[in-house]
């Protein structure tokens, strides 16, 4: 079994891409694609920081999850009140629950990882509070086997080394599925990271062309005597007169004069030409895919998928938010457990989520009708605990 720490202590060098210029004047042919960065900081800045639909994508599914109520058992029984439950209230100081779950989200979304630091002991066992960490100043040190026998944090100068090993270990590590790599998981992001320099790239293309005027580029063509050229001061002026009269958004409409056998040739295409508001929305459309985020939800336009606006959210919640929430909930009371030497278990409350409600009220009325059904068999259809709690 390879595993992904031999393949990145090999170091590789990065192939380095650059496209030539075409022989022929002002005739330019498909060039090489220059994409960005795969690593998770870049990926971030350009997925996330610099990209208005992978911005609103983790926004929508880590303020969601954040916002699904979560129920604690220990197995038998729902609890209401419990030490688990005061720490995901208040983990910390500097956070409520909603911004240290939201982070812990953010983190999983945009990297594929998410950390969260146990610190201080309560009297009765467990950590006292609970910090989210970034992955981008996380390492993995690998044991003898292969599997993570530490992690490192690097901030400030420093490095603090927490152990992965043992019952309880002071850091838990979240990841997404990935394929290729046996520590860090994959984001939505590095799926989308072509769709995404794309949508940018039309963004750019965009601003580009609004400053200039609206205009595509083109060439000025000089039809003077056969084999006489422009004068270098006749050309100055030219170039000078163009960029201050012509040149940018505030020049947008003013007519061109030309003169002394000048002419003005476009040499671009028209954004219709380009397809460049279908390049630009079909980009969007694999973004909000890749994250599991209905484009209907986004406003994008030519969604049919779904019927309505409720349809959509409600498939939102059921293959995109809820998994996550179960995914995140399960190893937090797995390792919280570990903790404090008790079994608990977290769970979402599904009765509290209102984007839920129609069809959670059906479940009700069928569960409830089914006379041939014990109360603890209705108990478990539903999701309830078997003992009503005290």
């Amino acid at each position: 079994m390879a595993f992904g720490w031999i393949r990145r202590a090999a170091g590789a060098p990065r192939e380095a891409k650059a496209s030539a210029a075409g022989a022929a004047l002002a005739v330019q042919g498909a060039m090489r694609p220059i994409w960005s960065p795969r690593d998770r900081t870049s990926l971030t800045r350009q997925g996330f920081a610099g990209n208005v639909i992978g911005f609103r994508c983790v926004r929508m599914i880590a303020e969601a999850a954040a916002s699904a109520p979560l129920t604690l058992s220990d197995g038998v029984r729902r609890l209401e009140v419990h030490p688990v439950l005061r720490l995901l209230g208040r983990p910390n100081p500097g956070q409520l629950g909603a911004e240290f779950l939201e982070a812990v989200y953010g983190h999983l979304l945009l990297s594929g990882d998410a950390y969260v630091e146990a610190a201080g002991e309560l009297a009765g066992g467990g950590p006292a509070e609970l910090y989210p960490l970034r992955p981008d100043r996380m390492s993995v040190a690998p044991g003898p086997d292969g599997w993570p026998e530490a992690y490192e944090y690097a901030v400030g100068g420093r490095k603090v080394r927490f152990t992965a090993t043992g019952e309880a270990p002071g850091v838990l590590h979240l990841r997404s599925f990935h394929p290729l790599d046996d520590h860090h998981g994959m984001s939505p992001l590095e799926a989308a990271a072509a769709s995404v320099d794309v949508h940018n790239a039309a963004g750019a293309w965009a601003k580009a062309l609004l400053d200039n005027a609206a205009r595509p580029s083109g060439a000025i063509v000089y039809r003077g005597p056969e084999g006489q050229g422009l004068s270098d001061q006749q050309y100055n002026r030219l170039m000078e007169e163009l960029s201050e009269n012509h040149a940018g958004a505030r020049n947008a409409g003013r007519p061109m004069l030309l003169e002394g056998g000048l002419d003005w040739r476009p040499m671009g295409f028209s954004p219709s030409d380009m397809e460049f508001l279908e390049t630009r929305t079909a980009a969007a459309r694999d973004v909000a895919i890749a994250f599991g985020v209905p484009p209907m939800l986004l406003g994008l336009p030519g969604d049919a998928t779904y019927a309505n606006y409720q349809e959509a959210n409600r498939a939102f919640w059921r293959q995109t938010v809820l998994p996550l929430v179960s995914k995140v909930a399960a190893g937090l009371a797995d390792w919280l457990s570990r903790h404090r030497g008790e079994v608990v278990t977290l769970t979402p409350d599904l009765d509290r989520v209102s984007a839920l409600a129609p069809e959670r009220e059906a479940l009700w009325r069928r569960v409830a009708g089914a006379e041939f059904l014990s109360e603890g068999e209705k108990r478990a259809m539903l999701g309830l605990p078997a003992e009503r709690p005290a």
